[in-house]
């Protein structure tokens, strides 16, 4: 018998544990949530019974079964129970649900928790255990509460009246509405150019300087006149100006700016980060990943203190305090450190090890001088007045830049004086454009959420993982497209004029909006404002964090939010869907006379040619890329009505089509469709069209590796061979060489997983 049981809810998680206590303790995982609230009850009474004080039905979930079972003869084979799951909301309700489960008494229980996977730190939870927080049980229970009543009620609406509607949520939708509202912010953004005027000067010892004139230039006429008059004029330095500033380390980490970081550094996404902190976490090599504190303990700073003294040495020490201006964080967490400084390797997997060493630099150099910054400015004048900047900054001491942040390598700067004459080198005008507001990338949202209050730091990979997957947002991918750049040059008095090309509006990375995120956004602001509202949902995650201090009833919070938005609910069956779609009229087509209509149908927007009043057989294309229904142009409608387009024939005389279908465009040969991604489809040649098929042909003749009777074949799939004969298919074993499968065989083991199956369904009815 053993006489401790320490339960936690990851398996990574316990076998660090168990490496740290004795042998009296065993310690097992729950594997996560072991219930949820089911989709129906088996006594047919609501999972969430709103008239009864919003009383839950909970279900243990099928793939738990197992775990439970050994869980409960742990606890009949145990003297004491200890339940370690994580600090937050989440692992107070995962305690709960395991003494419910497991018959054990929350009010005298051992519950435990600590910061790291330590030693020391699970030595002294040991020694001072708690009881399981109600309160923070009751505010998980009204958040999963609230989310359900939302998805359960509000889903089947937007099913019914939006085209294409996947789902709304809670916190999923206010997100998607920041995206939508930045990308009308773009599409309402006037274009402008001016033009930047550059003068490159030498002083008496022939050194460069470069300079900029402070102000732009409207037009290239304008552009042109400024760089003659600076023809034969002289130039002097009119004024230095040196000055000193200080530039101060960021905090540690906390779940939120780690995300921006590992997206804005690493180029990870809200969910890699979290994933791969988790396996730090968990690992003991990093502090729990999940808290919205900037405070460090003092161990911690006085660890990180001697490792710059005998590192960098005193003068790179600056010990700070650091305090979060969020008013729901916990201070009795600490940010998010490594549990020992001085170890640099902590995981053999290259993003883990990343996103470690992003971590531990940052900890060390919150606790590092400022670093000094020396920025020298020189103005350059023209004996009519013409004014030029040249900016040169150095750092004087690199401080906590040594260790982290970008440090630029220093700038040269000329040794000059004041009134030292200048001579003329060079001088340029270029064109430059306005920009438009900047996408959201993953790291930016997740700020801008924060700022909001919508949701919680820990539940941000989450939301945009499920606005990605529901398709209300796609990452762009794009380089940007070419533009043309007027560059105007005088050298020797001489102008010439030169027009170069340069990339722009690159989205690559960014979230952009679909049409289906954007209608399902428009559907939400007319009918269910409430839930897109900022102030709204920031006010309701100040309510749960209320009822997690006991300072808010988890019945009355729930009640004041349902009752108003069932009435929603039972009011949407008067929305009009023909209202909620987007529906424009072009114009008419030249050829037919029939209307274009641009509109948003199940797969997203389309375009109809033809009414029903004007034809029985309408022609559908969808939108080009980069159109909208609010602004496609008749000449764009038109041109996408050139598909499908007759490419031309294969050496044996089969057709070949293009069009664009639901997942881009494609060529079709016989019955076989080919992606053609890269090329447009209404210009793809015919020697371009054989090629794409060619590949095709070749790469499914790589994947046949024998071929039978009766259908039944040997291929190379994507996790290795296996046989098919069209409607079953069977993996084969590491150990058997594919090539000297034979037929027979091949029916064999076909006939066997057939056999296994009928089993298994036998099995269950006789249950």
């Amino acid at each position: 018998m053993n006489r401790n049981l320490v339960i936690v809810e990851s398996p990574a998680k316990a076998k660090t544990i168990e490496k740290y206590l004795g042998k009296d303790f065993q310690v097992l995982s729950s594997i996560g949530h072991i219930r949820s609230i089911p989709k129906k009850t088996k006594n047919n009474k609501p999972p969430i019974d709103v008239a009864n004080n919003f009383e839950t039905q909970y279900e243990v979930d099928s793939d738990k079964k197992k775990t439970i079972a050994e869980l409960k003869r742990a606890v009949k084979n145990s003297d004491k129970v200890w339940l370690a799951t994580d600090e937050d909301r989440e692992g107070e309700a995962i305690a709960w649900h395991l003494c419910e489960v497991l018959k054990l008494d929350p009010k005298t229980t051992n519950r435990i928790v600590f910061h790291e996977i330590t030693k020391t730190a699970i030595e002294e939870a040991i020694k001072h255990p708690r009881t399981i927080d109600m309160d923070l049980v009751r505010a998980q229970q009204a958040r999963q509460i609230l989310d359900r009543l939302v998805g359960f009620e509000l889903s089947p609406v937007v099913w019914k009246k939006v085209p294409g509607g996947k789902s709304a949520g809670r916190v999923q939708s206010p997100a998607v509405r920041l995206l939508v509202e930045k990308e009308s912010e773009i599409n309402k953004f006037q274009k402008a150019s001016s033009f930047k005027l550059t003068a490159t000067f030498f002083d008496k010892e022939k050194n460069h300087i470069e300079a900029e004139a402070p102000k732009k230039i409207e037009t290239e006429e304008l552009a042109k006149k400024a760089l003659d008059d600076l023809k034969d004029k002289s130039f002097k330095v009119k004024d230095i100006s040196k000055s000193i500033t200080s530039r101060n380390p960021a905090a540690p980490f906390t779940t939120s700016t780690l995300q921006q970081e590992a997206n804005a550094k690493l180029n990870f996404s809200s969910k890699a980060t979290m994933a791969s902190a988790q396996r730090l976490y968990q690992s003991g090599k990093i502090t729990y990943m999940r808290t919205d504190s900037v405070n460090l303990s003092s161990q911690a700073i006085d660890a990180v203190k001697d490792y710059l003294m005998s590192t960098f040495g005193e003068k790179y020490i600056n010990v700070r305090h650091y305090k979060t201006t969020s008013a729901n964080a916990q201070e009795a967490h600490e940010a998010i450190r490594p549990t020992s400084v001085e170890t640099e390797k902590a995981s053999s997997n290259a993003y883990d090890q990343k996103l470690y060493d992003l971590i531990r630099r940052r900890t060390i150099a919150s606790q590092m001088s400022s670093a000094k910054i020396e920025r020298t400015s020189l103005v350059v004048e023209s004996n009519t007045s013409d004014i030029f900047e040249a900016k040169y900054e150095n750092v004087v001491f690199d401080g906590f830049l040594s260790i982290y942040g970008n440090k630029k390598s220093n700038e040269d700067i000329p040794k000059i004086e004041k009134n030292d004459l200048l001579t003329l080198d060079s001088a340029q005008a270029k064109q430059v454009f306005s920009r438009p507001p900047a996408r959201y990338t993953e790291g930016s949202l997740v700020k801008k959420m924060e700022e909001l209050g919508i949701g919680r730091p820990s539940t941000y990979a989450t939301i945009i993982g499920t606005i990605l997957d529901r398709e209300y947002a796609v990452k762009g991918d794009s380089e940007g497209t070419p533009r043309e750049v007027i560059i105007l040059s005088m050298k020797d008095n001489n102008i010439s004029r030169e027009v170069t090309e340069e990339k722009t509006g690159s989205d690559k990375g960014k979230l952009i909006p679909t049409p289906r995120g954007e209608l399902i956004t428009d559907f939400l602001t007319n009918y269910f404002d409430n839930i897109v509202d900022y102030g709204f949902t920031a006010k309701t995650e100040k309510n749960l964090d209320m009822i997690s201090n006991a300072k808010e009833d988890r019945n009355k919070m729930l009640s004041e939010f349902y009752g108003p938005f069932h009435k929603q609910i039972e009011a949407s069956d008067s929305i009009d869907r023909t209202n909620v779609t987007k529906v424009r009229v072009v114009g008419k087509d030249k050829k037919t006379g029939f209307s274009i209509i641009a509109r948003y149908g199940k797969f997203g927007p389309v375009l109809q040619l033809g009414s029903q009043e004007e034809t029985e057989s309408p022609q559908f294309a969808p939108i080009p890329k980069n159109s909208r229904i609010d602004s496609i142009t008749v000449e764009e409608a038109e041109h996408a009505f050139e598909l499908p387009r007759a490419v031309g024939k294969t050496p044996d005389g089969v057709d070949i089509i293009t069009n664009i279908g639901r997942f881009g465009p494609y060529i079709k040969v016989g019955s076989k469709f080919i992606s053609i991604k890269g090329f447009d489809p209404r210009t793809i040649t015919l020697e371009e069209s054989l090629n794409a098929y060619s590949e095709k042909m070749e790469a499914e003749a790589k994947k046949i590796i024998a071929t039978f009777k009766n259908n039944i074949s040997i291929l190379n799939g994507r996790f290795g061979p296996y046989i098919t004969n069209g409607d079953k298919n069977v993996k084969i074993p590491k150990d058997t060489d594919p090539k000297n499968i034979t037929e027979e065989k091949a029916i064999e083991l076909l006939s066997a997983k057939q056999t296994t199956k009928t089993r298994r369904r036998t099995f269950k009815r006789k249950k």
